[in-house]
């Protein structure tokens, strides 16, 4: 339609009404808003390219001069999706490459994901850290130079972006369940790592957790063969977990065994008490252990 039919459309006419039932229907948008004919509608009666709503929200987050480019491109390159569809594709394929990668992430064992999370969050923590002392820290108002002050201040905040990335990719990743031989309460990580190489050595399956919190919710997935505890944790006290395990008609037949630094007598008088079934002192050799390889083969038999 030309420029003066538009400037006189009759809202009346049964042609007119017609193409806003085929301009709505096309675009999801409306072409009357609040009494008035919208541009959207003039500029399709004009045979202009509209999109639909979701096609024009994704162009609003692209320059024009992309979109102009990308237009260019694809009119002699037949073959190529527009622009709209080339994001909505790269959309899809970050998804489905995310999924992927927590897939095989989720295979990992869950020592290998804590070590990893340790390992990212530990420096990030100092990064952080300093960053904020340097920031309001009275020592250092005011002598800042403004461009140091700002890098800081950017350091800190990618700091936080960075925080919030690793905890929402590796903090959600959820370790497939399978089945172990000895599940390690300690929240030393060097100590898990050293414990659970030694026993994966032997071909034996351990699952190290650095919290008695975690250790509880893990029996209600997956029942061990045998416990390792230490005593001093940072969340419950480990005589308290194992009087829980003891106490508890399902678990209370899993052999537990503390693994503590506190001096023997003390252990000694309260193993017992507690329900544990034995004890190994830290520094420990591993033949130590050899108690719990005992219990392994019987179970074993």
């Amino acid at each position: 339609m030309s420029e003066e039919e538009i400037r006189n459309l009759s809202l009346s006419d049964e042609k007119i009404k017609r193409y806003m039932r085929i301009y709505q229907e096309e675009t999801d948008k409306y072409a009357i808003w609040r009494g008035a004919v919208t541009e959207g509608f003039k500029k399709w009666l004009k045979g202009e390219k509209i999109y639909t709503r979701a096609k024009e929200r994704i162009s609003l987050y692209v320059e024009d001069k992309v979109k102009n480019d990308w237009q260019d491109f694809i009119n002699v390159n037949d073959d190529f999706p527009t622009f709209s569809e080339l994001i909505r594709q790269s959309v899809n394929s970050f998804i489905e490459d995310s999924s992927r990668v927590s897939n095989d992430l989720s295979k990992l064992n869950p020592t290998t994901i804590s070590n990893i999370s340790h390992a990212l969050k530990e420096p990030l923590t100092s990064i952080k850290g300093y960053s904020q002392l340097l920031l309001e820290s009275e020592e250092y108002r005011g002598k800042l130079s403004n461009h140091i002050e700002e890098t800081i201040k950017n350091i800190f905040a990618q700091s936080n972006i960075l925080e919030n990335i690793i905890k929402n990719f590796l903090d959600n990743i959820k370790p497939e369940s399978t089945p172990y031989d000895i599940l390690l309460i300690e929240d030393d990580l060097p100590t898990i790592r050293l414990i659970t190489n030694y026993f994966e050595n032997k071909e034996y399956i351990c699952k190290g957790l650095v919290s008695g919190t975690k250790g509880l919710e893990e029996l209600k997935r997956t029942i061990p063969k045998v416990i390792l505890l230490d005593i001093i944790l940072p969340d419950i006290s480990g005589y308290d977990i194992c009087q829980t395990i003891k106490t508890d008609n399902i678990f209370k037949k899993i052999p537990v065994y503390f693994l503590t630094a506190i001096s023997e007598s003390e252990v000694k008088k309260n193993f017992q008490k507690y329900g544990a079934d034995g004890y190994i002192l830290k520094p420990f050799n591993f033949s130590d252990f050899d108690v719990i390889f005992e219990i392994l083969n019987e179970k074993a038999n």
